[in-house]
């Protein structure tokens, strides 16, 4: 079914958080309001002046252009534009953008009568860049250690982030992390496989519904949580994919400063590995 045989019924009015009927518009089949703008001109004006700091240099080659900090000599304060200001600006329009998203999505649900479930599941993402570049800088007490705004620049800053730490690896909120990111993953992958198997039926057979997915499920790992509990579960791992991620580079520096390998001493020092106990 197109979607503009039925849109009409959900162009309400109302539904916005800032800006009333003023901004309560559409463009086209997309609702726009007040952070639709925000969010269009922040993400214009961020773009443009990348673009401006790929002119200054050294090359347009796409690998090596590199919008990069202030020096760590600039502390919190203000840099010039060539200096790391480029960056400054970059990193205010880029969350500005990134917010004013997250609420156009909240006025839309709004309209639809959803709940908020999507732009909180974009929070996540916001939280953890905004940790990144605003957060750790902060407690660092200068700009200089976020990370810069560049394909080869960006992966340099990871490496040496992660040897700075001996291995990042160990980090425990790492950990937790990059275990929630490969398990939504998997669970996706199976989730989709469900689906479009019970959705392609063999010649002539009907097409499955839900109680063949409990079935199947049931049948391979013991239990099914459902066709909701399932989508209830890869929502909770992806939030904590966030947040754990931007937990475990936000303790690295400001409230640990070692190798995290060391990190794990309290555990190798507990009594019973000692003589007297477990071998």
């Amino acid at each position: 079914m197109s979607m503009m045989s039925f849109e009409q019924k959900y162009r309400v009015r109302g539904g916005t958080l800032a800006g009333g009927d003023t901004f309560d518009f559409w463009l086209g089949p997309f609702y726009v309001g007040l952070f639709g703008v925000t969010g269009a001109i922040s993400s214009l004006l961020g773009t443009l002046l990348i673009i401006y700091g790929a002119s200054i240099g050294p090359s347009w080659a796409l690998f090596k252009i590199s919008i990069n900090p202030p020096p760590i000599s600039y502390g919190l304060g203000f840099a010039p534009m060539r200096e790391g200001g480029l960056w400054q600006w970059i990193t205010l329009c880029a969350l500005v953008a990134f917010v004013s998203w997250a609420l156009r999505e909240v006025e839309i649900c709004r309209k639809l009568g959803m709940d908020l479930h999507i732009p909180l599941g974009f929070g996540a993402a916001i939280i953890a860049y905004f940790t990144l570049v605003v957060v750790r800088p902060v407690l660092l007490g200068a700009w200089g250690y976020g990370f810069p705004y560049g394909i080869m620049s960006h992966l340099d800053w990871v490496s040496n982030t992660g040897y700075q730490y001996l291995h990042f690896h160990y980090n425990p909120a790492h950990m937790i992390a990059v275990t929630c990111f490969f398990t939504t993953t998997f669970l996706l992958a199976m989730h989709a496989g469900e689906v479009l198997s019970i959705a392609h039926p063999q010649k002539g057979q009907p097409v499955r519904y839900e109680e063949q997915e409990s079935i199947y499920f049931r049948e391979t790992i013991v239990y099914s949580i459902g066709s909701l509990g399932i989508h209830r579960l890869g929502y909770f791992l992806a939030l904590n994919a966030g947040i754990w991620s931007a937990i475990c580079i936000v303790i690295s520096g400001p409230f640990w400063s070692r190798g995290w390998p060391y990190w794990f001493d309290w555990f190798l020092n507990i009594p019973i590995w000692g003589p007297s106990g477990f071998h």
